[in-house]
């Protein structure tokens, strides 16, 4: 497939997705955190980096078919991290994926899915229009994500203005061509997309359709690899050294792209090496 060029701003950016609340003030670069994670804190930490927030929706529906968080808690989390941490560069609204095992689980339709995505994305927008929520484009094939996006036009939303729109459920299909034809093919109705769970696999087909993507899978891989030699401990599952290096990696792979392609940030090669786990 013929890269399209993403309406994107100048710099992509490449968040890597952490359990680990602490590496907020560690300085290693823009990180994405849970809401499932940061709402157990009774003191957060301070960011020393842009970060962005994941409503933890995946977990909610594949372990409750359903959301058990409300709309007045997700608000009142975010309006604290967004005072207490600082940095937040846009909080996902609470989506409802449409994986077939998570639409097995729910119990509902793909639209239905939909239609509950947008509605909360317009009662977060509407109740709180000062904080940096992002809607999700949520679907399973093109025609799906069409119909979503057009349901955010009914809604009185028209997502070429949003700094960023989340596309689920791809993660589990990341590198197929499917996937990159979905995203191009947003991408080309000048959307600014933000790419769920895209890593090694996936992120080099799509990069050029997005303006940022996020990934956790360097905790899983870790849990498999040798911990790194200067780690003390028997696995690197939740070491911030075996990360950004993965990370660093993962982001050399886009390091051949041609001249006049958009800077990508993660920093990386740039990042801060934490001198311990």
């Amino acid at each position: 497939m013929t890269p399209l060029p993403a309406p994107a701003p100048e710099e992509w950016t490449f968040f890597l997705g952490t359990h680990e609340v602490g590496w907020l003030e560690r300085g290693v670069g823009p990180l994405f955190v849970s809401h499932r994670r940061l709402k157990r804190r009774s003191r957060l930490p301070r960011a020393t980096a842009p970060w962005a927030l994941d409503s933890g929706g995946f977990t909610e529906l594949r372990l409750h078919g359903g959301w058990q968080t409300t709309v007045d808690e997700y608000l009142e989390a975010t309006r604290r991290y967004a005072e207490e941490v600082g940095g937040l560069q846009f909080a996902f609204s609470m989506d409802w994926m449409c994986e077939p095992a998570i639409l097995k689980r729910t119990g509902l339709t793909i639209y239905e899915h939909q239609r509950r995505t947008v509605a909360n994305f317009a009662e977060l927008r509407g109740r709180a229009p000062d904080l940096p929520f992002a809607p999700v484009l949520q679907g399973w094939r093109i025609s799906d994500y069409v119909r979503c996006a057009e349901l955010y036009r009914a809604w009185g939303f028209d997502l070429t203005r949003e700094p960023r729109v989340g596309v689920g459920s791809i993660c589990t299909r990341q590198g197929t061509p499917e996937v990159e034809k979905i995203l191009y093919a947003l991408a080309a109705g000048g959307l600014a997309l933000h790419a769920f769970g895209v890593k090694h696999r996936g992120l080099p087909g799509c990069a050029g359709a997005l303006v940022s993507a996020d990934s956790t899978a360097w905790s899983l891989q870790a849990r498999y690899d040798a911990p790194l030699p200067a780690c003390r401990h028997q696995r690197c599952s939740n070491c911030i050294r075996y990360a950004v290096r993965w990370r660093d990696r993962l982001l050399s792979q886009l390091d051949t792209d041609p001249p006049g392609a958009r800077p990508r940030r993660g920093w990386h090669p740039h990042s801060s090496r934490p001198r311990a786990c």
